[in-house]
């Protein structure tokens, strides 16, 4: 509130002192200047990250429909498919920062070489993926799975797999748009892929407008359509959205200079992508110990949480790409300026959200369960105490992404993962064991040592941030100049 009370001031007060004017309005390093180039890089990237949220709901609700034990199938299936895409992912999230500090430098070809070779190395990626796959029944039935579940997932995985191509490389494609400020596009394919969707899971699960009633295998046909589409629309529009740098222009000719760097960036953001995708199902496994109805309770609140997460996971983007030009034109002055605006904005929706976790947590829990369902009531009230312990998990799940976004801007990846697999390892996952079930707070308990895990991680980050990485990237500017 006092940010914007002083914004206000400095617009509309005549006797407002000049310097303070520059800071918040009219200076090209203000703040609202900052606030503007967020809000218009950012929006569109957080309404597609809503929408890509909304592809996999979709799935959710129409094999919910179709049939019970076929949604589990799904849902274990595309579990893994997730694991090995978010892993892949970090190679293509390696694009957002060099490509924004090479165009924030002027360095046309080296966006081009390291947004090919990203895509090189997600086929790469690919490739090796398709076995686990294609046998991927073996290896659910030994994760303790039953074999009717295993087999229906593998069925899914051995169509829905083919889609990991297309996936990874509409991934590298956002990552080249939105580091060059791109993101309009970005969104209208989502919500285009959120429509192919719906129409081509009602057609294929069910069997409608004449088409073969393919259940589980239908939903899988429609992620690979909508992913194949999504990839076709968003390289034609870089081709010809971006013709000065040439990106599919003898696609084929390897580059092992620019193929390391991006590897050597990618792979620490992939594992620590993946270390909280998987401390997210630990605290899922532990929730199942504690009965189905706590479980499904997990569930919906961990959907509630997820969507307002994009917002942060929206600006995580934005910081990457702001800090990475700003990089490039070693504009350290616009560097910090622009990390505390976008910090700023975070925890604003922080504040918004934790308002309505703590004030209306019935009305959201009870729109994702059935009013003649015996147990409504109940999952509400777990589900009602969970939202509470929510609305300080946004806080530090919020401080954590903004520190991930701000570091991979700025090239640190390494040290970050370390982090980050301590956090949410040897903190989290413990400390969500002992409150959930030493001490015997159940549900809440193991929020809570979620909360405690993810907000080291973003102490520690934010951390190495401010007191490390912009104190070194100021003398290096220093030097060089």
């Amino acid at each position: 509130m006092i940010f914007f009370a002083v914004l206000i001031q400095a617009a509309y007060c005549p006797d407002t002192p000049a310097q303070i004017k520059a800071v918040f309005m009219s200076h090209p390093n203000s703040i609202a200047a900052h606030s503007r180039a967020i809000l218009t890089l950012g929006l569109p990237l957080i309404g597609s990250h809503l929408a890509q949220f909304a592809v996999t709901m979709t799935d959710a609700i129409m094999l919910g429909w179709y049939d019970i034990e076929v949604l589990a199938q799904q849902v274990l299936g595309g579990m893994l498919f997730f694991v090995l895409f978010i892993f892949g992912s970090g190679f293509a999230w390696a694009v957002m920062p060099m490509v924004a500090e090479a165009e924030g430098a002027g360095r046309p070809r080296e966006v081009r070489r390291v947004t090919r070779m990203a895509m090189w190395i997600s086929v790469a990626f690919g490739l090796a993926s398709m076995p686990l796959f294609w046998w991927s029944g073996g290896v659910l039935r030994g994760l303790g799975q039953s074999a009717v579940v295993a087999e229906g997932a593998q069925d899914y995985l051995r169509i829905a797999g083919w889609g990991i191509f297309p996936a990874l490389l509409v991934m590298v494609l956002k990552s080249y748009l939105s580091a060059l400020e791109r993101t309009q596009m970005v969104l209208w394919v989502t919500l285009a892929a959120v429509v192919v969707n719906i129409f081509v899971n009602y057609a294929l699960i069910f069997g409608h407008w004449g088409a073969p009633e393919m259940g589980i295998r239908g939903a899988a046909w429609a992620s690979v359509a909508v992913q194949a589409v999504s990839a076709v629309l968003l390289s034609v529009y870089a081709a010809w959205a971006t013709p000065e740098h040439t990106l599919f222009k003898r696609f084929w000719r390897a580059d092992p200079e620019a193929l390391r760097r991006v590897f050597r960036l990618g792979w620490p953001i992939g594992i620590t992508a993946l270390a909280e995708v998987a401390l997210f199902g630990a605290s899922s496994v532990m929730l199942g110990w504690l009965g189905t109805l706590p479980l499904a309770a997990h569930g919906i609140a961990l959907q509630i949480t997820s969507a307002t997460f994009m917002v942060h996971l929206g600006l995580s983007n934005v910081a990457t790409v702001r800090a990475g030009r700003a990089l490039g034109r070693g504009d350290m002055a616009g560097l910090r300026r622009g990390a505390q605006v976008v910090i700023a904005m975070s925890l604003a929706m922080v504040v918004l959200t934790m308002v309505l976790f703590l004030a209306v947590p019935g009305p959201m829990m009870g729109a994702f369960v059935a009013p003649d369902d015996p147990d409504r009531a109940a999952v509400i009230a777990l589900g009602s105490a969970l939202l509470a312990a929510a609305a300080l998990f946004q806080l530090a799940d919020a401080g954590q992404v903004m520190a991930l976004g701000l570091l991979r801007g700025v090239q640190d990846t390494r040290v970050p993962m370390v982090i980050a697999a301590i956090s949410y390892w040897l903190v989290g996952v413990p400390l969500s064991y002992v409150f959930g079930f030493v001490l015997g707070w159940g549900g809440v308990g193991v929020w809570l040592g979620l909360a405690v895990g993810l907000a080291g991680a973003g102490g520690f980050m934010m951390h190495r941030f401010w007191a490390r990485a912009l104190r070194r990237l100021a003398q290096d500017a220093a030097a060089g100049a």
